[in-house]
């Protein structure tokens, strides 16, 4: 069975804060003012603080702001509206915004809209240089789901490698993709690793290597499980990055 809740984790990559300095003092400030309404939850307030810095020139804080509204319709559950302002704040600066491009995987995820989620996703990769831990994992839930379990495990191959090994949702995931296409002792193998990486706490992973060990039975790979949840995902620092 495969499930899909992406919206817990897409306000883990949140706010971009802007240092108050240079020519466009004005408009920074108003970002600043905007990260201090978000952080007291005050969305529509923040919102209204993140516009005003969209009449700046500077291209890459315009961006950041259209971004950060974006985050903020998405907290007010405005899925539509976010996207609309995500994929803005990727034009801003021609399509050279991952996170930007991440989060309009996610919200079209929220939508159901699985095959634009997908392109997203390719983008953020790209746009990133291939180096895109997350977005590999999502890109390989999202190929899960549109039945390409070959592509959706180089995927979750991709987001190990790049989290040095550490990625317990992608290892179970990568064991699912094994198992369907038959490959039940590297299946084993990942779904072992899935439940050494959490200390034994990951449901999913347990359930799927017990029915890994016992598939004398074919049927059974139609009951492994995808985890699509977000609470083994890597780790995400919560704190508000700076701006460099």
């Amino acid at each position: 069975m495969i499930g899909i809740s992406p919206r817990v984790i897409i306000l883990m990559a949140l706010l971009f804060t802007v240092p108050v300095f240079g020519k466009s003092k004005g408009e920074r400030e108003a970002c600043a003012r905007g990260d201090h309404a978000y952080s007291e939850a005050n969305y529509e307030e923040a919102i209204r603080q993140y516009r005003q810095a969209l009449t700046g020139k500077e291209l890459e804080l315009k961006a950041k702001a259209q971004y950060n509204i974006g985050v903020c319709l998405y907290e007010l559950y405005r899925t539509s509206e976010a996207i609309d302002q995500y994929r803005a704040a990727s034009d801003v600066l021609n399509g050279r915004y991952p996170k930007a491009l991440y989060a309009l995987g996610v919200a079209l995820e929220d939508l159901n809209k699985v095959a634009e989620a997908r392109t997203a996703y390719r983008q953020a990769i790209e746009s990133s240089g291939g180096k895109y831990a997350e977005a590999f994992y999502r890109l390989g839930v999202v190929n899960a789901l549109l039945g390409d379990p070959e592509t959706a495990g180089n995927s979750f191959a991709q987001a190990i490698a790049q989290a040095n090994g550490y990625f317990p949702a992608s290892h179970n995931n990568l064991g699912v993709t094994l198992a369907q296409r038959g490959f039940y002792a590297k299946a084993e193998r990942e779904f072992e690793l899935a439940l050494l990486q959490t200390g034994g706490d990951y449901d999913d992973a347990r359930h799927n290597l017990a029915l890994c060990r016992s598939l004398l039975n074919p049927a059974s790979v139609a009951h492994l499980v995808i985890s699509s949840s977000k609470q083994n995902e890597m780790k995400v620092k919560l704190l508000l990055p700076t701006l460099p």
